[in-house]
């Protein structure tokens, strides 16, 4: 019965929660030497989805080639929306006519206000009409909103597809940021423009950088803060998802 006692409290004791604050529930901010981990993020990932239902006419790009901005991404087979187009711009330039027909007869006392205010408004409402299909059409093809590179493509062309469909998901490479947590108490000296270095693992090679903000809280439990970081020049070999080490010259 001692021995069964005895078990049932080291189980007992396993199984109790963790108490909040401690080190060994929480990720380290720094090591004993000051150095913290870091990962390379991209400022900007986009997931590109179709704003209208069509099948894909062409998707040039796939997993890992690069683009420019306002490179065509995408482009869906519009053909139904642009004759569409072509019929409300032929309605709208009757409704113009005869808006201006009316306009004339009013002056010459052969029709009404009336005539002419309906007419006014057929002319507007085709107008509107036209500028609907002009905003349809320009949507069936997707620009690239910056320059990167193609992480996921999630549809192939020839696919029919429904609106809101992800058809690319692109990453910008071109500005990647430094994401670390660092301990609070480095807020008396590290400051926005504070220099830094960065060893990446990946590549085996450090490069400069500084710190470019500074999170909005500090977490009340591990006494840490988000900091994130800029390169101090454009490397074109790294890419969001690596890690590393940055090292501070603390006064």
């Amino acid at each position: 019965m001692k021995w069964r006692g005895f078990l049932l409290g080291c189980i007992a004791l396993a199984m109790w929660p963790a108490q909040p604050g401690r080190a060994a529930d929480q990720p380290r901010a720094a090591t004993d030497d000051g150095r913290i981990r870091i990962q390379l993020a991209s400022r900007d990932e986009v997931e590109l989805s179709s704003e209208i239902a069509g099948k894909i006419a062409t998707l040039p790009f796939r997993e890992g080639d690069a683009f420019r901005a306002g490179q065509t991404l995408a482009s869906l087979d519009c053909s139904l929306y642009a004759a569409q187009l072509r019929k409300t711009q032929a309605e709208s330039d009757a409704a113009q006519q005869l808006l201006q027909v009316d306009t004339k007869l009013a002056q010459l006392h052969s029709v009404g206000e009336l005539e002419v205010t309906q007419a006014s408004g057929k002319a507007k409402a085709g107008a509107a009409e036209v500028a609907y299909m002009q905003a349809t059409v320009r949507k069936c093809t997707i620009s690239a909103p910056f320059s990167g590179r193609v992480v996921k493509r999630s549809a192939a062309p020839d696919q029919f597809v429904e609106a809101g469909k992800p058809l690319l998901t692109i990453v910008d490479t071109g500005h990647l940021e430094l994401k670390m947590i660092a301990p609070s108490k480095w807020l008396a000296w590290m400051k926005p423009g504070s220099p830094l270095s960065v060893h990446v693992d990946e590549v085996g090679k450090t490069y400069d950088a500084r710190i470019a903000r500074i999170g909005a809280r500090v977490d009340p439990v591990t006494q840490t803060v988000n900091v994130i970081a800029a390169l101090s020049s454009d490397v074109p070999e790294l890419l969001p998802g690596m890690s590393g080490w940055a090292t501070f010259a603390k006064p």
